[in-house]
């Protein structure tokens, strides 16, 4: 989405009135995906640093506004995995730069401890504009406990006038270290009507965004970033029945870990189906009858399983092969 320019949410900006009007060195947004943590922590941040703030936020025009808009701030630190530095447009330190270019690693997919300490160094220094300083590290859950530990300290006891805002899709999965020296701040959940209508006006097509937000569980985030990657709602309204066919193709050119986030949901939504519950991803129409409880739940676990490796440089073909004859197997279950 770093492409395209995407208007403030309503529930974002409320959050951040909010947020600014307390006090605290250290804020963790947590909540799942799709909710927007980016955003609001980017505005705290934009405010933090302004030159001229007021109650609802930067004003978006002093030189410090611009600097963020782009990515020059030198009293921001931004600290995420090095391929979403890369896709939101934040540049990498020169020397990790460098190491990628000459082909010596791939970007990162987790926040390196080197990216931290560098943050360490940072948060010591004086301020370069005079507004203080800010670290913006997202997701959160991306620091390993080396990572992590190298933050504590600077957490607990920040040198002069440097603040944090850490977002996270998954706070669990913190140190609880790391949890209890943040103020948190769960994430609002908005409204149906009010992602649609946002997502009508970031230019996307009534039918398409209440198909795309059904297909997300509600998390309007997310479904702007699925209508803008191409794919069609008619596609995901088929896909049940594709898998209980077997059709590879109906994966398309789908990465492993986004195939097995879709065969989640469809495993969800006939778990509750099976139960007499209503489905969350599909249209009740578009699912297959439910097959037994039992080989419901032993798909469900054979998913979780998957996703730990989906990241992993297997043979993506083949893997994807092996998920849809996973689902066709299981929708094919009798008593």
């Amino acid at each position: 989405m770093s492409g395209s320019v995407v208007a403030l949410a309503p529930w974002i900006a409320a959050q951040r009135t909010s947020l600014l009007a307390q006090r605290g060195h250290a804020w963790l947004l947590q909540g799942p995906s799709g909710l927007g943590q980016y955003a609001l922590g980017l505005e705290l941040v934009r405010a933090w640093l302004c030159d001229a703030p007021t109650e609802q936020g930067a004003c978006g025009q002093c030189g410090s506004c611009h600097a963020i808009d782009v990515r020059t701030h030198a009293d921001l630190c931004v600290l995420m995995p090095e391929v979403q530095m890369m896709a939101l447009g934040w540049p990498l330190s020169e020397k990790a730069q460098a190491d990628i270019d000459d082909k010596k690693r791939k970007p990162s997919r987790e926040i390196r401890v080197e990216a931290m300490r560098d943050a360490v160094e940072f948060s010591q220094r004086t301020s370069a504009r005079g507004r203080g300083k800010a670290v913006l590290v997202y997701p959160a859950e991306q620091m390993n406990h080396v990572t992590a530990n190298a933050l504590l300290k600077t957490l607990e006891e920040p040198p002069g006038d440097v603040r944090f805002v850490l977002a996270s899709e998954a706070a669990h999965q913190l140190l609880p270290t790391i949890r209890s020296r943040c103020l948190g701040h769960t994430m609002v959940w908005p409204a149906e009507a009010d992602s649609l209508q946002w997502l009508a006006r970031q230019g996307i097509e009534p039918a398409a965004a209440a198909a795309h937000l059904r297909s997300t569980g509600g998390r309007p985030d997310d479904a702007l970033a699925l209508a803008r990657s191409g794919r069609s709602p008619q596609a995901w309204a088929a896909l049940p029945q594709a898998m209980a066919r077997g059709d590879v193709a109906a994966l398309g050119d789908w990465a492993p870990a986004q195939a097995i986030d879709a065969l989640q949901k469809l495993c969800h939504d006939l778990l509750a189906a099976g139960v007499g519950a209503a489905p969350r991803y599909f249209a009740p129409g578009d699912l297959p009858k439910p097959p037994p409880l039992g080989a419901l739940t032993r798909w469900s676990r054979a998913l979780v399983k998957a996703a730990r490796t989906a990241d992993h440089p297997f043979n993506a073909g083949l893997m994807l092969e092996a998920l849809v004859a996973q689902a066709r197997n299981t929708l094919h279950s009798r008593h």
